[in-house]
């Protein structure tokens, strides 16, 4: 019996993909942070590894939406880390 496979959609660019092959981003109580286990409390959405999709993430408000939370400039700067 296989297992069944999990599909998560990136929030920035809408492409569905398993969900080992994205990256989970969490809203806590000091900032979003890259949650690599997956099982971090909080709020939670996905972002697929596309350097297009962190930048856009960066500057546009779709992840704020997506969190439902203000990102703060220290935000911003922290996922234009990640990409690096």
């Amino acid at each position: 019996m296989s297992r069944r496979v999990v599909v998560r959609m990136c929030c920035i660019c809408r492409e569905k993909d398993n969900k080992r092959q994205l990256t989970r981003l969490v809203r806590t109580a000091g900032g979003v942070v890259v949650d690599p286990t997956g099982k971090l409390n909080g709020r939670g959405a996905y972002v697929c590894d596309k350097p297009e999709c962190w930048q856009r993430a960066a500057r546009s408000d779709t992840l704020s939406k997506a969190l439902r939370t203000t990102l703060t400039d220290t935000d911003r700067e922290y996922l234009r880390q990640v990409v690096l």
